[in-house]
């Protein structure tokens, strides 16, 4: 398995929804360094090297990725199914977050190996504070998988 470091991977097609998100963590004080792809093409080739993101190393790998279900490209299971199915990847945290709230989206998420599944409050408060705890659990709290 590659080493992480601190940065999030955020996957968001939305911008209103990715200004929100990167609101939300500064709110609660996350100052870790956000990439943000914006479609699931961009994101794998964020995380492999490949693509616009050719000679980029892609070790280490992000603490977390939060990645939206619904994206342009490659939607943001068929991005989950590949992280799982290649060794560099497959224990990288991942949180769909998503504003799905259909019962399949969440089965499947979790059958291919979403560590969670967080639908995304309608309410700005709060997605605020859930975007805010995602971010203090999984980069202060969690303990990565390790080889």
């Amino acid at each position: 398995m590659s080493p992480r470091d601190k940065t999030i991977l955020l996957v968001e097609d939305n911008p209103d929804d990715e200004a929100l998100t990167l609101h939300a963590l500064a709110a609660h004080k996350i100052s870790n360094q956000v990439f943000v792809a914006r479609n699931g093409v961009e994101a794998l080739d964020y995380l492999f090297g490949t693509g616009v993101h050719s000679g980029r190393n892609p070790e280490p790998l992000p603490a977390v990725v939060l990645l939206d279900l619904k994206l342009p490209k490659i939607d943001g299971l068929e991005v989950l199914r590949r992280l799982r199915a290649d060794p560099r990847t497959q224990l990288l945290p991942v949180v769909l977050l998503t504003s799905s709230n259909e019962e399949e989206d969440r089965l499947r998420g979790y059958r291919l190996g979403a560590n969670s599944y967080v639908r995304k409050p309608v309410d700005f408060d709060d997605f605020v504070h859930a975007a805010g705890q995602l971010g203090l659990y999984w980069l202060l709290l969690n303990e990565p998988a390790k080889d």
